[in-house]
């Protein structure tokens, strides 16, 4: 059992939880899955100011969103300390030709070591691109309502067209910063 926990599931498998469960979440009573809405809903439950904003019943759905977003940061310890799988990640001979143009040489772990160590994260860029990164996301998710994955999963299963819009700008915005904003700040 140990040994499925620590590999990677092929997409016939992975594929189908995922695809499965946006019905799931709709026969449990039209539940929405996403995480972008908890800030407002920690806000929320803790009665911060007398803020218009967060006066609202957050146990109705925010209990269930907080909830699902527990068991994220749970899964992801799981998988990162106590399944982590212990090979090389494997990346397409292409991939790593790309990345070695843009000085990136160690492929050991999950992530390149070049770019995710404190040093990195704690110099000028990283303090720039966590920063403004972090805003210009949490900004962008509010703004559309929900993230990526709330929009991608159930807002274009709910065939909702702000979804379809949004999930376009996502792909739009990701190909910008990897093709044009990522190189020059690397």
């Amino acid at each position: 059992m140990f040994d499925l926990l620590t590999q990677p599931w092929p997409w016939y498998i992975a594929g189908p939880i995922v695809g499965l469960t946006v019905p799931m979440l709709l026969i449990m009573g039209g539940k929405m899955f996403g995480i972008s809405e908890n800030l407002r809903h920690a806000c929320a439950a803790c009665n911060i100011g007398n803020v218009e904003f967060f006066n609202y019943d957050w146990k109705k759905n925010g209990a269930w969103n907080l909830t699902f977003l527990i068991g994220v940061v749970f899964g992801g310890f799981l998988g990162g300390y106590i399944f982590a799988n212990p090979e090389p990640i494997q990346l397409a001979a292409s991939t790593i030709n790309d990345l070695r143009e843009l000085g990136i040489t160690d492929f050991t772990g999950f992530v390149p070591a070049e770019l995710f160590t404190w040093e990195v994260l704690g110099s000028g860029t990283g303090l720039i691109v966590l920063v403004l990164g972090g805003f210009l996301v949490g900004f962008g998710a509010r703004y559309a309502g929900g993230c990526t994955s709330g929009h991608a999963i159930s807002g274009l299963s709910d065939l909702q067209l702000a979804s379809l819009i949004a999930v376009i700008g996502f792909f739009i915005g990701g190909l910008l910063m990897t093709w044009f904003i990522y190189p020059i700040i690397l």
